[in-house]
Parts: structure tokens; C-alpha cells; sequence
């Protein structure tokens, strides 16, 4: 059963319940309208509550402001369903003034508690949710962990080989002993860099240009790559590894126009709090892929982000007839 389906079956069970136990204190035909009122005025409170203050307000350490909110909600609601009430039963000289202690009594105190009850009932439930998704992370990292020492060789050996390699290559190749730099730039990054979980984003970045600029080596003049990186994107850590599937991903799906443009678009900003990165490609209609299967794919990086950024990312993918466009958000605060 949904979610949904458990919610609509609680609020159905609440409303036959409320109703059975109160409508002989109504005028005959008004305890289904009075139940009903009752009923969808609890359940607004509950929700505005449940999805707007509690993520917006309580878990970003607003209490203050939570508290003064939901305060204001439950008394604004409550007078709301007392004037409805009185609509329903068609009394006169109503003054909600008169016995004002109990009706606060009646209406107000009962909905603090029901809502709040309701509000519990989320924090646990989160929690929950959150426990589950923590230990899905660190088996993940276990697994991981535990894959790379099972594929790592000696980085010191590596290196040693590389730095053979590139005073064995003639120094007027400036081209091959920079490509071979960069290379060796991208394994230090991911063999000892990488080790934290999360990392600069100056070095994420380093890394990805370096990226880019090996796949370019690939690539002949046909084909556009453009990389922006905005002044502000600095002085923030992510998930390292993060960016590189998104541009592979382009870099696997380009087009291969021979009258018309190959293109991939690289953007980084930084906006009010939130890290916006953008990978754009022209494609084929055929989709073809000039890149061998494998690597992380989209599917494991949106459960990287589910993980790891539950509620603070927004992944849009576009995938348009001649261009496929993956856009990234990130919530830095």
C-alpha cells in the first residue's frame, strides 16, 4: 500500500470514528457537515505542520519561529472551525468572547495536542527514515571500500612508473608529457584525495578540467567543449567524484554531426546557498555511444544524492531531440 493509500485510510477511519461517537451531540442531518468540517480543519494543521513547518523551520534550528508559526496555525484554525461551526448549526449572538476559557478549553488545547501528536508521529518517522538511509550509506562505503582494496595497486609504485614514463617521453612532445601529467593528476586525486567524504570544491573542480581536457584528446576539432566556472564557486566542500559521471555521461552520448554542431556545455554557479551545475550535449537520435559500457551511470549517481543529500538536491534531466541537458542543485546550508 501507498503512502497516500495510508494516509486517506487513517483520515477515512478518524472521520467514521469522530463521527460515530458525536453525531447524536448535532442536530439531526448536521453530523456528517460538523464531522467533516472537524475532520478536514485537524487534517490542515496536521500537513501544514508535518510538510511545511517541521522541514522548513524546525529542521533548519528555526525554533523560535517554528514555535511562534505553529502556534499562530493552531489558534488561526481553530477560530476558523468554531465560526464554520456556527455557520452549520445557524446559532445567533455568537461571540467567541463569551466562556472564552472554555472554548479555548474545547477547540484550542485538543488541537495542540492532536497536532502535535501528528507532528511526533513525523519526527519519529523521519528519524526512522533516516537511520535506514545512514545504514544503507555505510554499507555502500564498506562495500566500496572494500572493492577498491581488492583493485588498488601501490600508488607509490604508480607514481614511480609515471614519473619514468615522463622523462623517457622527448621534452619537445610538451604535448604527451602534459597529457601525462594530467593523468597523473586525476589517479593522486582519486587514490589519496578521495579518501574523505567530502572534499574542496576547488580540487573537485581541478579534477574535473582535467577530465574534460583528456576526453578533448579524444576528440578533433569538430567538436565543442566549453567548461564556465563562476567566481563563487569556491570555499565549499561536496561528495568527491561527484560531477565526473554527469560530464562522462556527456562525453559517452555527444553527437557526431558532420554538418552541424557537437557540443558540450560545462556550468558551475554558486546562488544564494545552492551549488547549480549544468552538463548540456547535442546527441544523434540513434543515441549512439563512441564510449566503452560501464562506469557509474545516472542511476548510481541519483542514489549517491538520495543518500547523501536527502532533501537538499534536485537532479532535472531534459532529454530533448537534438540535445540532452542534466542540471544539479545542491543545498550548501
Amino acid at each position: 500500500m501507498t503512502n497516500k493509500a495510508h494516509h486517506l485510510l487513517f483520515w477515512v477511519v478518524l472521520f467514521l470514528g469522530w463521527h460515530f461517537f458525536r453525531y447524536q451531540d448535532y442536530p439531526p442531518g448536521k453530523g456528517w457537515w460538523i464531522t467533516t468540517l472537524k475532520v478536514a480543519d485537524l487534517a490542515v494543521m496536521v500537513y501544514i505542520t508535518n510538510y511545511l513547518l517541521i522541514p522548513r523551520f524546525l529542521y533548519r534550528k528555526r525554533y523560535v519561529l517554528f514555535g511562534l508559526l505553529f502556534i499562530i496555525i493552531v489558534f488561526t484554525f481553530s477560530i476558523l472551525k468554531m465560526y464554520a461551526e456556527v455557520a452549520l448549526l445557524q446559532w445567533t449572538n455568537f461571540s467567541i468572547w463569551d466562556r472564552f476559557k472554555v472554548r479555548v478549553y474545547d477547540n484550542v488545547i485538543p488541537h495542540f495536542l492532536l497536532v502535535s501528536t501528528g507532528a511526533a508521529i513525523k519526527l519519529l518517522t523521519d528519524y526512522a527514515h533516516a537511520q535506514r538511509r545512514l545504514g544503507e550509506m555505510m554499507r555502500e562505503k564498506a562495500e566500496t571500500e572494500l572493492n577498491f582494496l581488492k583493485s588498488q595497486i601501490n600508488p607509490h609504485f604508480l607514481f614511480n612508473s609515471l614519473n619514468t614514463i615522463y622523462f623517457l617521453i622527448d621534452k619537445q612532445n610538451a604535448e604527451a608529457r602534459q597529457t601525462l601529467l594530467q593523468f597523473s593528476h586525476l589517479l593522486r586525486y582519486q587514490l589519496y584525495d578521495c579518501n574523505s567524504n567530502t572534499i574542496e570544491i576547488e580540487k573537485e573542480v581541478r579534477y574535473l578540467e582535467d577530465y574534460i581536457r583528456l576526453q578533448e584528446l579524444r576528440k578533433d576539432s569538430q567538436y565543442e567543449v566549453q567548461v564556465k566556472v563562476g567566481e563563487d564557486v569556491k570555499g565549499f566542500r561536496i561528495t568527491p567524484l561527484l560531477l565526473a559521471p554527469l560530464v562522462e555521461n556527456a562525453f559517452k552520448h555527444i553527437s557526431h554531426h558532420n554538418d552541424g554542431r557537437n557540443f558540450i556545455h560545462v556550468a558551475l554557479n554558486r546562488t544564494n546557498g545552492t551549488f547549480q551545475f549544468v552538463v548540456e550535449n547535442s546527441k544523434d537520435d540513434q543515441q549512439r555511444c563512441t564510449e566503452p559500457q560501464g562506469g557509474i551511470g545516472l542511476n548510481n549517481v541519483k542514489r549517491r544524492l538520495e543518500l547523501i543529500y536527502p532533501g537538499k538536491h534536485h537532479l532535472n534531466i531534459h532529454n530533448k531531440a537534438d540535445t540532452f541537458t542534466i542540471e544539479l542543485n545542491l543545498e550548501l546550508l
